[in-house]
């Protein structure tokens, strides 16, 4: 188990947990939150055993959003009075590392499930849209928070979350800053599932990633790739990426023991090769 300020991460190969580890504060997202999830993900990505990923939270909720008190010292330019270039700069650059933060999760090649319980708010609720997945139990409340202090999210959750609700649904949220809950964030297809408690959340999370394990990892990834490489894009355009980076995985060990454990009657063995 490696050890960080803000996270835990737990590797039980071919799955992988990164929790959110701050409960006393509600999981309330300071400095080291930002800091860790580069060289974590980063990790993850790059480990051959860890097929899966699970970024769930301790306590009892997910995460209320960005600590204000603790990272306006991080981010001191918010409050300069003197507005010049310069500060401007500054605050641009540390923008950027805070989206990044965000970003790092949905560009690591191993699928992501995200596992809410309680409140997952602002920064939380950028943190879940960069997953592939989202489970959460009935307790869950989302919203988009930052309108109601003076604040335009601007690290992530504005970008994704269109692409997972619609045009609709994330401007009603963007605007009125409104709780939703869980049995609406399923109407929205926010979420993928909703489960009765926390337990059968984790439960969830932990069945779902281990179907996903089982599959062949490069065809997985693969498939990861092409949809994010889509976003944005003209069919046309995600045809042409999907055709090279299919020519250049096939063919591949896995694709051989899927047609061997076919005529076998097995599962396949797959490794990743």
């Amino acid at each position: 188990m490696d050890a960080y300020q803000f996270y835990r991460v737990a590797k039980e190969p071919p799955l992988a947990r990164v929790i959110l580890n701050r409960p006393d504060k509600k999981n309330a997202m300071n400095p080291p939150a930002w800091e860790e999830t580069i060289p974590i993900f980063r990790d993850l990505d790059q480990d051959p055993e860890i097929r899966v990923v699970v970024l769930a939270a301790e306590g009892d909720c997910f995460s209320v959003g960005i600590d204000l008190v603790e990272m306006s010292g991080a981010i001191a330019e918010i409050t300069d009075k003197n507005q010049t270039g310069g500060v401007k700069w500054r605050l641009l650059d540390k923008i950027g590392r805070l989206q990044q933060a965000m970003t790092c999760i949905e560009q690591c090649r191993k699928p992501v499930i995200a596992a809410i319980q309680g409140y997952c708010l602002g920064a939380g609720l950028d943190m879940v849209t960069a997953c592939d997945i989202r489970l959460c139990s009935r307790d869950a409340v989302f919203a988009v928070k930052e309108a109601a202090v003076g604040f335009v999210a601007d690290v992530g959750v504005l970008q994704r979350l269109p692409l997972i609700v619609g045009q609709g649904f994330a401007r009603e949220m963007a605007y009125t800053a409104g709780d939703v809950g869980a049995r609406r964030a399923r109407e929205m297809l926010l979420v993928n599932e909703v489960l009765d408690d926390r337990e059968a959340l984790a439960q969830r999370a932990e069945t779902l990633a281990r179907e996903i394990a089982a599959n062949a990892p490069l065809a997985v990834q693969a498939s990861k790739s092409v949809l994010n490489y889509g976003i944005g894009r003209t069919i046309d355009e995600g045809l042409q990426y999907n055709a090279s980076l299919s020519a250049n995985i096939i063919p591949s060990e896995d694709l051989f023991e899927a047609f061997t454990a076919f005529m076998e009657k097995r599962p396949p063995r797959f490794k990743g090769r």
